[in-house]
This record gives structure tokens, sequence and C-alpha cells, in this order.
């Protein structure tokens, strides 16, 4: 196994924590089968329209912006996701703006391998509001209260509800494809999907200590 024998540890630790470590190779073995499988998908179907987004210029102005121009180049891929903060909601959701925390911490490393922004149903303004208050700085936000963006890619049903969805699109010769979403929001499964708990941080190290997740969930506002 791993040969580390930590300071006054006990055999009974020692042979659990064997045990578990050749539960944390396979589950590292099965991420990666799943991540070369989701690599190796055939290009899904072209982005249905080339939709145009709101956001707010360097100069403090609202400027719109297609989808297609959000490809920088050489990066090929996009990341999108649809953060739940529709224009009838007094707040945004908790769980997404944890999400945004970490996709923003990251945001610069993201940025040198591909494209990545985060998108909402409220207005620009009222979406930049809520990002300086927060402290986000590297994501981009942008405002999809003006196009069907969310609805035709699954951040939001036709009752208008909002929905945690991530979508990835890839440009091919031109022509921009949808590539990988978070289908595992709308499987049928017992208990919450999880769906971007591997992009999350906080319940990854949540899930290495003995309170584990339990039933916490994190605030707006701490």
């Amino acid at each position: 196994m791993s040969g580390l024998i930590f300071p006054n540890e006990t055999t009974g630790y020692r042979e659990a924590r064997d045990e578990l470590l050749e539960a944390e190779i396979a589950l590292r073995a099965e991420v990666e089968r799943v991540a070369a499988m989701r690599r190796a998908l055939p290009l899904g179907g072209l982005v249905k329209e080339d939709y145009t987004f709101e956001e707010i210029s360097g100069e403090g102005k609202i400027r719109t912006v297609k989808l297609s121009e959000l490809f920088e180049e050489p990066k090929t891929s996009l990341f999108v996701y649809s953060w739940m903060f529709g224009p009838a909601m007094a707040n945004p959701c908790p769980m997404c703006s944890s999400i945004i925390d970490g996709l923003n911490g990251n945001a610069r490393h993201i940025a040198q391998r591909l494209n990545l922004v985060v998108v909402a149903r409220s207005p620009i303004e009222r979406i930049t509001a809520f990002a300086k208050d927060r402290g986000w700085g590297s994501v981009r936000l942008l405002s999809s209260g003006k196009n069907r963006y969310n609805t035709d890619y699954f951040g939001e049903p036709a009752t208008g509800d909002q929905n945690p969805m991530a979508n990835v699109f890839v440009r091919r010769n031109g022509s921009i494809h949808h590539s990988w979403g978070t289908e595992l929001l709308y499987a049928q499964l017992d208990g919450d999907p999880r769906h971007m708990d591997l992009m999350w941080p906080l319940w990854n190290v949540l899930d290495t200590t003995l309170e584990g997740r339990g039933d916490w969930y994190p605030p707006l506002r701490v």
C-alpha cells in the first residue's frame, strides 16, 4: 500500500486505512475511466442559435456579446455554468454561489486551457452588484435575461424555475457544437444528484473529515 505509518497509529487503524486506500485507488481509476469516456464522446448537436448575452464592460457600460464571441483563440472549448439567480428571486442560490466562489478562485488557471463563463437570468446590473459584494473579480459573468439559452440548455424549465446546469460547447471547423452537460442533475436518483461535486472544492474537503458533509449547507452570507 502507501507504506506510510503515522505517529502512534494502531494496527486496527492501519488495516482500516489500507482497506480505504484500496477503495480510493479504485475510485481514482473509475474517475479516470469516466473522464476518458467523456473525452471520447462524438460531437453533440450544433448550437441552436448564436445567443446574445449582456455583460458589463471594463468602462462600466452594458455591452452585448454573442456565444460565438466567447471563444478566445486558440481555445476551442467553452464551459458555461447556469447560476440560479432569476429576476423573480430575492437572492441567488447559496449553493450555486458557493460553486462560483470556487470557479472565481480558479478562473485565471482555467482560462489557460478553456473559456469559462457564468450566466444568469437576472439583469446584468443585478448580477454584477452581487458579484462585487461577493468579491468575484475573475470569473466572467453574463446575463441571459434576453435570450433562450437557459431554456434551450436546461438551466430553466417551462415553469421559470432555475436549475444549476453546466454545459460544455466546442468549436470545430468554424461550427459550435454542444459537447457535454451535467445530465446527472436530471437522472432518476435517490437523494442529491451531486452533479457538480467533482468541480466543487467545498464538499471534497469536507468528505475527508470525520464530520463529513452532515446536513449542513453553505449560507449565502457568513
